[in-house]
This record gives structure tokens, sequence and C-alpha cells, in this order.
């Protein structure tokens, strides 16, 4: 029997807020164990909870980003559970009156060949909601120990619809959500920071069948490569199970990616083993037409719809596209240029090939870099005009990268301007054509290469000074005269 996959994603995304969730205590990464904590965050007896609007923003944006309804109003729930992370034994999330409903996320999936766009979908999404996240537990070898400081950090759920059905469109819409959360500026998404986690619910069903299988809810999914790996290895695992004749027991798995393997945690819990009740701290939040406007005018162009005009805009191949718009700064530095300089295919292949290897050499981001938008504007045009030679170009841009200088400085400080004497260029050609009779010969046979080796010769003679389009055409002229 052959069966098909069916995959949800519960993803788990740090809101980039100043402080945390129902405290103005400082949300952050790296400082010493339990020192961002206060009375709220440690649930000392007759501390209260004060809601974050910041986070709620975050939030709000989050939903219309993907295209969610957001509700005009939420209110908070008790999420009750007994473990060490959570100080109150207790989390303030929202349970059946979540801020945004439905909405979805744009995936791509690979194309036949890595120039080629792939298959574009949209995953729907059931909603996303807003709760505080716990603390991290640290496992040794007699003792646990546990940090508060992650404790109360907003922490945003986006559940998606089972509509997944492969490992790789999980990773496609984990790589879709990341990209459109941190050009959003709604959290940096870094897994190693614990800023992005996700949870996999995977079941299979005979190709065909409507019903859902038994699903299990796979953890410890810290990478996007573990969750496609993990997600991959959970298929295999309940396929070889069902077609042994056995059953799938609902569960919980936990994935060690660096293994490749998978064992068995606990049973599933169901929403009733968490006695949810309205928190009696809170107040509902009510969302009104101008919170949603305000926010609304804030929202960036996504990501892929950015995609699809800088193809359809400034004639770049998707390769390319596809470099430059995973990374806004990269992609608001492409379109200042090419607007200052009026030539899109050339500043975006400056920026694919030598920016990013220059950014990725020192270490540095585009947004400390000494580079200016102006300056390679005028450096692109530069180019295009004839002024200087593209082997010049390098050298310049070199320059300009590490010192900041505008490229016309650095060209006369090095004197690069090309040659346009046509009395001296007419000199070197006529000299090259003497000193390469036989490439002159194989030129005026058919052979179209041979022409290279007499300009080779002109450019030489200039020190590379002159303009080659120039010296090709002179070069032929003279060639050309010359056989009739």
């Amino acid at each position: 029997m052959n069966y098909e996959a069916v995959i949800g994603l519960e993803v788990h995304v740090q809101l980039k807020t100043a402080s945390k969730m129902f405290t103005r205590v400082a949300a952050g990464y790296g400082a010493p164990p339990n020192t961002l904590t206060d009375p709220v965050v440690l649930a000392l007896p007759g501390a209260l909870p004060v809601l974050n609007k910041e986070a709620l923003d975050k939030i709000i944006k989050a939903g219309l980003m993907l295209g969610c309804t957001i509700a005009p109003v939420c209110k908070w729930d008790r999420k009750n559970y007994f473990y060490p992370d959570s100080p109150k034994n207790y989390q303030i999330s929202q349970y059946d009156q979540p801020i945004c409903l439905a909405g979805s996320v744009e995936i791509e999936l690979p194309g036949e060949a890595r120039n080629i766009m792939g298959e574009h979908k949209q995953i729907p999404l059931t909603r996303i909601h807003l709760e505080e996240d716990v603390g991290k537990l640290t496992h040794e070898v007699h003792d646990s120990l546990v940090d508060y400081n992650r404790a109360g950090t907003p922490l945003m759920e986006i559940v998606s619809e089972p509509a997944m059905h492969s490992a790789e469109e999980a990773f496609a819409f984990l790589t879709s959500l990341r990209m459109t959360m941190v050009q959003g500026g709604i959290s940096d998404c870094d897994m190693e920071k614990g800023q992005l986690r996700c949870d996999a619910n995977i079941s299979i069903r005979p190709i065909g069948q409507t019903k859902l299988g038994v699903k299990v809810e796979l953890k410890n999914l810290n990478s996007i490569s573990y969750v496609r790996d993990g997600i991959a290895l959970e298929i295999r695992r309940q396929t070889a199970v069902l077609t042994g004749g056995g059953s799938i027991v609902q569960e919980t798995r936990q994935y060690d990616g660096e293994a490749g393997t998978s064992v068995a945690m606990r049973s599933k819990e169901m929403a009733h083993d968490y006695r949810y009740f309205p928190d009696p701290d809170l107040l509902p939040v009510q969302v009104d037409a101008a919170w949603r406007a305000t926010i609304q005018a804030t929202i960036p162009e996504l990501p892929y719809a950015r995609q699809r005009r800088f193809i359809t805009q400034y004639q770049l191949p998707y390769t390319i596209t596809a470099v430059l718009v995973p990374e806004r700064a990269l992609a608001d530095f492409f379109e200042e240029v090419a607007q200052l300089c009026g030539h899109p295919q050339a500043v975006a292949n400056w920026l694919v090939n030598d920016l990013r290897r220059e950014l990725a050499a020192g270490g540095i981001a585009l947004a400390v870099s000494k580079l200016r938008p102006a300056h390679l504007a005028a450096l692109v045009n530069l180019v295009e005009q004839g002024e200087i030679s593209m082997t010049a170009a390098k050298e310049v841009f070199n320059d300009m990268f590490q010192t900041g200088e505008a490229p016309a400085v650095i060209v006369m400080r090095k004197n690069l301007k090309q040659s346009t004497d046509s009395g001296a260029l007419e000199q070197w050609v006529q000299a090259a054509i003497v000193a390469n009779p036989k490439a002159v010969a194989e030129f005026l046979a058919g052979k179209e290469q041979a022409i290279n080796a007499v300009k080779g010769a002109v450019m030489k003679a200039s020190q590379g000074k002159a303009n080659p389009r120039l010296v090709d055409e002179l070069v032929r002229r003279q060639l050309l005269a010359g056989k009739s």
C-alpha cells in the first residue's frame, strides 16, 4: 500500500522586544544566569502581570504580514502544568480566543535546477497566539540546573494546518517564515539562541484517504535542517510500522539530529490535560481598526512579492534575485543604487559577487561597511560610460570598500582613467597588427577569436588604460580596411 504524509508545524518565535511579556524586566540573551528576573518572572506572592504593548504590536504585524484575520478581542488563559522551567507552574497563553486567525505562509519548493524557480504554494495557518516563554533547563550528570532569564519573554506560536506532505515542504515553510519574520523586524529567529523553535506533527495515511492517521509529535528540532531530516525519518518509521502490520501510537518523540535517530518520550498531551482557564489577573484586549491601520502602515513588501517585482521591473535573473531578496538590507541597497545609476543588472552583479565576498571576508554587516550607495552608483556609471575598464573598476571597488572614498577620487589618485586618445590608440593598433601577423591572417580567414591576440597587444601597450570597446572598433576597422 502507498502512503502519503500529512504534516503540521507548531513554530515558536521569540518576539524582538526590549522587555518581557508581563513585566518591565529586560528580555535578552547571553546575560549571566537568573539575572533577567523580577518578582513577576519568579511568580513571587503578590506580583501581578502587566501587558507589554510592543509584543502585541509585533504579533499584530506578524499576523497582517501573513494575511491573518486580527481578532477584535482576544483574551488570556492559564495553561497549567508542573515543570521546573515554569516558575508559576502555569503559562500565560491564549486558548480559545487567540489574536490572529487563519492566514498562510508562501513557500518555494526546489526547482528542477538551481537556476530555475521552483513551485510556489500557500500553506494555510490555523492561528497565531501570544504567550510567555519558559526558562531553560541544563541537565548535567547528577543535577539539572534552571535559568529563568528566558522565562517571561514574549513568545508567538504559529500553528499551521496539517497541509504539508513532505519534509521539503516543511523545510520551505520554516525558511520562508524565518525570512518574513526577520525582514519584518518581528524576531531575529536565531535557532541557536532559541529564538525560533519548532515541533512537527506527522501522520501518514493511504493515498486517496481523507481521514488523518495517528499523529506523532516530533520535538528537539533545533535547526531547520533537523526539521527536514527528522520529519523524513519519522515518515519512514511510520511507513515501516504500517507495512509491517503494526499500528502507530500517538506519542511525543525526541529527535537526535547528530545521530539521526528518534526515541519515544511520552504519550501526547491533549488540551484538557492542561486545564485551561481564563487568567483572572489580565483583562481581554480589544484591537480596533485604528490600531490595525497603524501597524499596517509599517509592513514591508513581502520577500517573494519583492522577488517577483525584481524579476519583472529590473529584468534580473532568478538566481540573482534568490540571493538579493532573502537579505532585506542587501535588497534595499540594490534598489537605492539601481535608482541612482539606472543600470540594475550591473549593480546586482557587483552586490551578489563582489560586495558579498568582501563582507564575508571581513566578517562585517552591510550596515557598518564603508561602502555608500552613491559611490557604487558612480562606479557603475564610470564603467558604463567607458571612463574606466572593468579591471580598473575591480581595483576601485576594493579601495572604496576599504576606505569609503568616492570612485572619482580613487581613479584620479591611481591614474586609472581609460585612454580615449584616438591618435595614440591608432598607433598602438597599427603596431599590434604588425607584431601579430599569424593572428591577423587567422582572423581574416574567418577565425573570430584570433582578433583577441591583437586586442591584447593594444591593451598591453596602453598599460590597460585603453577603452576595450574603442580598441575592438579600431582593430576591426584597420583589419577590414587592409583586407579590402
